[in-house]
């Protein structure tokens, strides 16, 4: 009797570093990184005004890293919210990196799962909105990681430096200089470049129509209910948009 076969595990595919698309990935995000700094600083005051010690806010901010979920969780945890609530708050609010994580996939199959997790972590909307500009289909392309890593380092770094700086000047900043304002202003100037297409619109219309109506929900609520119906209805009007494209070829 022959001996079975010997079978050869499939070669792992080397990610190898390309200097010349990290420096373009870094030039790419270079634009973006004064406003990531001045929004991460409005986060890093806003969690030590309402509250929380320097540990605490530099903390949040070094293991969450998303200014939305922490500027949503902050309200409910001044309100002594239910912990599910807090969590279920910032999990609704960053359900839309399921679908970045979605997109960037089929890039990123053949790396080992604890460097997608990492990447996962530091990832930002931006970054990823560049990185997909950059290259819209999964072809592989040497150097596509190199270039991702350029989007995401800097921009991580100048969150953290914004918001580090933000807490620690924080008691210094009197409340009359209407943080809360600037902090809006900051988020929209980061949320409107994202609004790639009418499917998009139509999402931050309807999440912010819902936001409004539904205001006086408690626990600050009516936000999760905003973002799951501005999701909705992005999917829905993402549907309707490829079915007409369909049918008219």
């Amino acid at each position: 009797m022959s001996a079975p076969p010997v079978t050869q595990a499939a070669p792992q595919v080397i990610e190898e570093h390309d200097p010349a698309l990290w420096r373009e990935g870094v030039k790419t995000g270079l634009p973006t990184l004064f406003g990531i700094a001045a929004w991460g600083m409005v986060v890093g005051i806003a969690m030590v005004k309402t509250g929380l010690t320097v540990l605490q806010a530099s903390g949040m901010t070094l293991l969450v890293f998303a200014g939305s979920a922490q500027l949503a969780a902050l309200p409910l945890i001044v309100a002594h919210a239910p912990i599910w609530v807090i969590f279920a708050t910032a999990l609704v609010v960053n359900l839309r990196f399921v679908i970045f994580s979605a997109l960037l996939a089929p890039h990123f199959t053949h790396l080992p799962w604890r460097q997608r997790l990492f990447y996962g972590y530091i990832s930002g909307d931006l970054t990823i909105a560049l990185f997909l500009q950059r290259f819209p289909t999964a072809v592989p392309v040497k150097g596509k990681l190199s270039y991702l890593k350029g989007l995401m380092f800097p921009n991580w770094c100048a969150w953290q430096a914004g918001s580090l700086i933000g807490i620690f000047l924080g008691s210094a900043i009197p409340a009359e200089w209407g943080l809360g304002f600037a902090g809006t202003l900051a988020i929209l100037c980061i949320t409107v470049p994202l609004i790639v297409n009418s499917a998009a619109l139509c999402g931050v219309l309807v999440a912010g129509t819902v936001a409004v109506l539904a205001n006086g929900f408690p626990y600050k609520l009516g936000l999760l209910v905003a973002v799951v119906a501005g999701m909705l209805a992005a999917l829905t009007a993402e549907n309707i948009l490829q079915r007409r494209k369909g049918r008219h070829g």
